[in-house]
């Protein structure tokens, strides 16, 4: 299965990264925003899928979970 998305990569949009995270789109936001007093450098970035959309690989998402499962993330729900 892993496999599979190292071939074709999913692509997770903002509702579903809200609800796999456990965090508001204006956390989100603020987690990815350098000006922000929230701001998390490690929180996978977002790429643009259009003139107006985003999307996150659902692989760097991961990652960024279990990387807060073993050191304790502030705000990550990993469930």
């Amino acid at each position: 299965m892993q496999q599979a998305s190292a071939v074709h990569p999913s692509v997770i949009r903002l509702k579903q990264l809200s609800v796999r995270v456990g965090l508001s789109r204006s956390t989100i936001y603020d987690r990815i925003n350098p000006r922000s007093s929230r701001y998390d450098a490690t929180f996978p970035k977002p790429f643009k899928l259009g003139s107006f959309a985003v999307g996150w690989l659902e692989e760097d998402v991961n990652a960024w979970l279990h990387r807060c499962a073993s050191s304790s993330c502030v705000g990550a729900n990993p469930n």
